[in-house]
């Protein structure tokens, strides 16, 4: 059984009730982070999850509401009371090499990993296997680098996370038939701001992909005064979930 745990489900803006982004798949085999915004270290702890039994980091695209614990962790498996050892792969879209060069030309021997392999990759339309999963990309209507994943397990079953998009067809694409769609719902519908979706062009992406649940999350504060979830079933008459900090959803 695999499991899905939201360690934040805001976004860069600081809000009591919800962290930045970051998303949590948990398997028999391993432990994939999605993002990694201000705080995902302290709320993995929270979960039960270290530093030490992450496998794999998954990036979406590199604004920092979406990496800025990556320099966190990174520090924490060299000078942590129980340093990393296992191997461990950090991995996003189009330039996220060059911009992990960057990282560790400023912070140099501070992350650099001494007890356990790093590696760091670029993923591209080809299937990555890693462990028990499959993972899938498509771009996204976001940034040039911003890219949704598709992860698919041995049982059949999957999880598709946007990430931040507009409505875009790779992100309808991508989400055919789905067990579960994580999509960003930055913003009500009366406050669309490009780049993002609301929840009725998330309602449509998810009736249109006939997935078989969606979860929202990304919500800016300015959602809490308004009824989103009535906006999105007005697309998508399925099963919908508000996504909220540490909740866990089975896949």
């Amino acid at each position: 059984m695999s499991e899905l745990v939201i360690l934040g489900s805001g976004t860069g803006i600081p809000s009591l009730r919800r962290g930045s982004p970051g998303l949590l798949l948990i398997s028999n085999d391993s432990h994939v982070l999605i993002d990694s915004g201000p705080g995902t270290l302290r709320r993995m702890l929270e979960t039960g999850v270290t530093y030490r039994d992450i496998d794999l980091i998954l990036y979406t695209h590199i604004h920092p509401d979406h990496t800025a614990d990556l320099v966190p962790i990174l520090f924490a498996c060299k000078y942590g009371e129980l340093p990393r050892e296992k191997r461990m792969i950090c991995a996003g879209g189009p330039g996220f090499k060059r911009y992990f060069q960057k990282i560790k030309r400023f912070y140099g021997s501070w992350i650099e990993p001494h007890t356990y392999p790093l590696t760091t990759k670029e993923i591209s339309s080809k299937p990555f296997f890693f462990s028990d999963i499959k993972i899938l990309t498509k771009s996204m209507a976001h940034l040039p680098e911003s890219v949704g994943y598709r992860i698919e397990w041995e049982n059949g079953k999957s999880i598709v996370i946007s990430g931040d998009t507009d409505y875009c067809a790779n992100i309808v694409s991508l989400a055919l038939e789905t067990d579960l769609l994580v999509l960003e719902s930055s913003f009500p519908d009366e406050k669309k701001v490009d780049g993002h979706l609301t929840p009725s062009l998330a309602g449509r992406i998810a009736r249109e992909s006939r997935c078989k649940r969606l979860l929202l999350t990304h919500l800016y504060p300015i959602c809490e005064q308004y009824d989103i979830l009535n906006q999105c079933r007005q697309a998508y008459q399925g099963e919908i979930i508000l996504g909220e900090d540490l909740m866990r959803v089975k896949i």
